[in-house]
């Protein structure tokens, strides 16, 4: 158990459902956690969703806001893990002006050397995009800042969890060891205009 702060990427799955993104923002802000990156997508399973939020916190503290986000009823499950965990990228976009950029840079070079892709090229602006770790996409920030960098963007965390083997198959092992009651026909469900008249 670490003593001191670190990285955590937090990963839920859920259903879809209007409000719970603020139910789950509501759990970190009244424990003062500050959310470094949050990104939601659809994930390997239709109708479900992954939440991929990163923060810096004590593990204690992590593991208790876990269970309390699995509490959560559209809340299937929700996992934390360390960088070393997870494999993971971060998309980035870079805005600089075509007269310097292509004048003063050897774009090929800074392409190949960062990886990265012109995305746009026009008269007044180029955008770059590349994809990786913060410190990657920092670091052409830096070389990008002289030739006048005029914006700069980059999106949340994305991850997949390198000792899973997808959501779906948690799922199925969930319903073999979890097996659902059996279902109940409601009495009045074929009666609705009868009970539930205006």
């Amino acid at each position: 158990m670490s003593t001191s702060k670190q990285e955590f990427t937090v990963t839920v799955y859920t259903e879809n459902q209007i409000g719970l993104l603020n139910r789950i923002a509501i759990m970190f802000s009244r424990r003062k956690i500050n959310v470094e990156s949050l990104n939601t997508s659809p994930s390997e399973v239709d109708g479900i969703h992954r939440f991929t939020i990163v923060i810096n916190e004590f593990e204690e503290v992590v593991k208790k806001l876990v269970r309390q986000i699995e509490k959560q009823v559209e809340v299937l499950r929700a996992y934390y893990n360390t960088g070393d965990e997870i494999v993971w990228q971060e998309l980035a976009m870079y805005k600089v002006p075509t007269d310097e950029i292509a004048e003063k840079v050897k774009v090929e070079r800074l392409l190949r050397e960062y990886g990265a892709r012109a995305v746009v090229i026009r008269k007044d602006y180029t955008v770059f995009e590349t994809t990786g770790h913060r410190e990657e996409t920092d670091k052409l920030i830096s070389v990008l800042e002289p030739y006048g960098l005029i914006e700069f963007v980059r999106s949340a965390r994305v991850a997949i969890i390198k000792a899973s083997s997808g959501f779906h198959e948690k799922l199925k092992e969930f319903e073999e060891t979890v097996p659902s009651e059996e279902v109940v026909e409601n009495e009045f469900l074929n009666r609705n205009d009868e009970v539930f008249t205006m």
